[in-house]
């Protein structure tokens, strides 16, 4: 393995057919298998592991790819993570948040679409304000799904960041729908310190210990689970990604959701440098059909970062293992403003038809779950729940 300033790479040595394919067939995996899989680079070799991912998933999970109508409610953050370009310190990006009405309409067109669950995400706050408000709009979106016909209500995957326990809980009891209740908090990294390189920085700064600490409280508050990491860091080794799944397994996550580190127009780490796309985009899904293999009945979602990578990105996210797409039902006047990383795709800034994505999902052989909840199977065999 070798180390550079803003990449993993290692010497390609392709593996025979019959070693990869026992590789493959494994359920547990030791440090080195994993560490082997990651760095796949020769085409069929990486083509063999991404159609392992796709046929356990399709063995395990079925062929559904579940939708969740994304809607970003903020832009507005406490924090300076260097990496991300709504930190607090970028003074160039025009702030937001949405009305309820705003929300609301998105959530009607996604329930009419057919797509049964939202993800909301935001910058991070924890003021009362921000959290009364969104404990409202959870309210309200419970309502409006049980009067356009969800039995129970809709699902929901709220990513608000780091909050208090009291706070967790005030907003499952909002939801209205606690079984179909999914919270993203992405560790981003599990190396103590790359994890405080990119977040401790700014008047208010974040610790690993504090966001194991946080996950553990959704899982106490009955949470499904989401974490993750970025892909790619700069400093980052494959030792770290191996790292990474380890604790992935500690913190018995039901959901995933990982996409590649890309430069930010608002981040402070332009000096460290980006991977080159392709090798970015190889370990990229390199991580996620590894991630598929060790947690057949996690969801994993297709983050809409690989089409910045690549044109049909979340295409290549679900033959690689992943089942959930998240398409962005944003009002395109703040759209623009969720600026996350540099250079958002076309597929991104705009409400792409939703036929369309629809297609490039069922090119893959994958089915659209329409009218469906789609919670964790991890989750659901944990209170022996049926399928929504």
């Amino acid at each position: 393995l070798q180390q550079g300033k803003s990449s993993l790479t290692r010497i390609a040595r392709p593996m025979t057919t019959p070693a990869l394919k026992a590789l493959l067939e494994k359920t547990a995996f030791t440090d080195s298998d994993l560490a082997l899989l990651l760095t796949l680079q020769e085409p069929t070799e990486c083509r063999a592991l991404y159609d392992e991912a796709y046929k356990r998933t399709e063995a395990v999970l079925g062929n559904a790819v579940y939708m969740r109508g994304l809607i970003e409610v903020s832009n507005l953050c406490v924090y300076d993570c260097r990496y991300c370009g709504i930190r607090k310190s970028n003074h160039t990006l025009t702030r937001y948040t949405l009305t309820k009405e705003e929300i609301l309409q998105a959530a009607e067109r996604s329930f009419r679409a057919g797509y049964y669950s939202l993800a909301l995400q935001s910058g991070e706050r924890d003021d009362a304000r921000f959290v009364e408000f969104i404990a409202d709009v959870l309210r309200d979106l419970h309502a409006l799904s049980l009067s356009m016909g969800i039995q129970d209500g809709c699902g929901l995957t709220l990513s608000f960041g780091e909050q208090s326990c009291e706070t967790y809980e005030y907003w499952a009891k909002a939801s209205g729908n606690r079984n179909a209740l999914r919270y993203l908090l992405r560790l981003e990294t599990s190396n103590p310190k790359l994890f405080e390189t990119i977040h401790g920085h700014g008047p208010r700064r974040k610790t690993l210990i504090e966001r194991y600490m946080a996950l553990s409280d959704l899982r106490r508050t009955g949470y499904q689970v989401g974490t993750g990491v970025m892909i790619g860091i700069p400093g980052q080794t494959v030792e770290d990604l191996v790292a990474d799944l380890r604790a992935f397994e500690r913190i018995d996550a039901d959901m995933f959701g990982m996409g590649p580190y890309i430069e930010s127009e608002g981040g402070d780490m332009h000096a460290d440098g980006m991977m080159e796309k392709k090798q970015l985009l190889t370990l990229t899904l390199n991580m996620l059909a590894v991630t598929r293999l060790m947690f057949p009945t996690c969801n994993i979602a297709a983050a809409t970062a690989l089409e910045s990578l690549v044109p049909g990105g979340r295409v290549l996210g679900i033959g690689a293992g992943c089942n959930v797409v998240m398409p962005n039902l944003t009002p395109t006047r703040a759209r623009v403003n969720y600026r996350l990383y540099r250079k958002k795709t076309e597929a991104e800034q705009e409400q792409i038809p939703l036929a369309v994505l629809e297609k490039d999902i069922e090119s893959t052989g994958r089915h659209v779950a329409k009218f469906r909840l789609g919670s964790s199977a991890h989750f659901r065999a944990r209170f022996n729940l049926a399928a929504d």
